[in-house]
């Protein structure tokens, strides 16, 4: 195999994992994606994807670091959660990885809860805390996940066109 080969391997990889980083947390999603994207324009000496699209595809992957934070923050403060509570969410969200595809869901929703009632909530208003906090987070991956694939399309339009 020759290094041009892996390269694109390795690139295709990084593209593979950065697309499910969308959806788990303890990957950077779209940033390996960009990667994978500058790495295969770059084993192509960059005659098939040239700096317009990848400038673009870097300001998409900016986009999508804000569009993390700015879901989970509106989420979280439109209910009154506390800080508790949006480290709860993170936590049971890295928990809920152990759990499959149910525990990516219902993670975040229990870590919130929680650290709504160590705050010292109630437990009505734990659960309020708990799904908009759970909400924002969702929002943020289905807003993540259509960025994924603006970015392969623009990607596969600029290598093929």
């Amino acid at each position: 195999m020759d290094l041009q080969a892996l390269y694109y391997v390795l690139a295709g990889i990084l593209i593979l994992v950065g697309i499910a980083g969308t959806v788990l947390p303890a990957l950077p999603g779209l940033p390996l994606v960009f990667i994978g994207m500058l790495l295969a324009a770059w084993a192509g000496d960059f005659q098939r994807v040239g700096w317009i699209p990848l400038v673009v595809l870097g300001l998409l992957t900016v986009l999508s670091l804000g569009i993390d934070l700015l879901a989970t923050s509106l989420g979280a403060k439109r209910v009154g959660a506390s800080r508790l509570a949006v480290t709860g969410a993170l936590l049971g969200t890295l928990a809920g990885l152990f759990f499959g595809l149910v525990g990516l869901f219902v993670g975040p929703f229990v870590g919130a809860l929680v650290g709504e009632l160590i705050h010292g909530r109630e437990v009505r208003r734990a659960a309020t805390v708990g799904f908009g906090t759970w909400l924002g987070i969702a929002l943020g991956v289905v807003l993540k996940i259509g960025l994924a694939f603006a970015m392969l399309g623009l990607f596969a339009f600029a290598w093929w066109f």
